[in-house]
């Protein structure tokens, strides 16, 4: 008895220690995350406005022809940009994401087109090179608080490989796995394609409103190499920060269910140890009381 009982105190102990590091994770990542949206509202503004910019270059030049706009005829390599973390604890929102990405690949392999992979967190990159599989590129340590410059930074290698072909090592598509900041309940990944860009003609008008009119100088090609690095940046920025407000508050959301689980559990190892407890006083009491009726039969023989 008392064995067992030392042994479900040591338990408590160690579920004790268990459930103050998952409380302080869950207050860390509830008070990061509102920064987080603040950052991700912030930005949103000059993505929108710079998205807005480019749709009014192809909008109003209708002959132009672009390789940012061209659909490439027979595609054979295509980049694939994976936003994961660099920490851990949060739940399934790295296996969400990687999950995504499983399936675009597949579905650029049913397509005829080899996946090229460039990964961004410490996760994604530990979870290809575990299953052995090639990177063109990775980056890590910013998923918590990711800068401009190192969207910059991706968008530059994603851009050179884009501008150089399939045919010299290059690729004919980029697209982005990562995952939407949806509520702090619901995180959803996803998958799409940045460039070529898709053009889709509509008679609606935008929900921001008629598009502005803008002359190009000298034109519109001209415009668009300039643009279209700033928007692939402002793209993968924007996708950076709202990756780090879903992995924050699917953070806070694992560890407050791993808190709430260690509570139930504390309870329960509470109860067993009382139990215990219990039994090794009664079985204390019967040994007194079963030596003393030994010793008052004892003296009643002598006697």
């Amino acid at each position: 008895m008392a064995a067992q009982l030392r042994l479900v105190r040591r338990r408590i102990s160690s579920v004790q220690s268990i459930a103050k590091i998952t409380r302080a994770q869950e207050l860390i990542a509830s008070s990061r995350i509102v920064r987080a949206q603040q950052q991700q509202r912030s930005a949103e503004p000059y993505a929108r406005e710079l998205t807005r910019a480019v749709e009014a270059v192809i909008s109003r030049s209708t002959n132009v022809t672009h390789p940012f706009t061209q659909e490439p005829e027979n595609p054979t390599r295509a980049a694939v940009l994976i936003l994961t973390s660099d920490q851990g604890f949060a739940g399934a929102y790295n296996a969400n994401v990687l999950r995504e990405s499983g399936r675009l690949r597949q579905t650029l392999r049913d397509r005829g087109i080899e996946p090229v992979l460039y990964v961004a967190g410490r996760k994604g990159i530990g979870w290809h090179r575990f299953r052995e599989l090639e990177l063109e590129n990775s980056w890590s340590g910013f998923s918590a608080a990711p800068k401009y410059r190192n969207a910059e930074e991706i968008s530059e290698a994603l851009l050179e490989a884009f501008n150089a072909g399939a045919d010299e090592g290059g690729v004919d598509e980029i697209h982005l796995a990562g995952t939407d900041f949806v509520s702090m309940l619901t995180q959803r990944p996803y998958a799409r394609r940045l460039l070529p860009l898709e053009i889709e003609e509509t008679e609606e008008e935008s929900p921001s409103g008629p598009l502005p009119q803008y002359e190009f100088e000298p034109g519109p090609a001209e415009v668009l190499d300039a643009l279209m690095p700033q928007y692939v940046a402002a793209r993968i920025f924007y996708a950076m920060l709202e990756a780090t407000a879903a992995e924050l508050a699917s953070r806070r959301r694992a560890m407050k269910a791993a808190t709430d689980n260690a509570n139930d559990l504390l309870e329960t190892l509470t109860r067993e140890a009382n139990n215990a407890r219990q039994a090794e006083i009664t079985q204390e009491i019967s040994e007194i009381v079963g030596g003393a009726n030994a010793l008052a039969d004892a003296s009643a023989t002598s006697e």
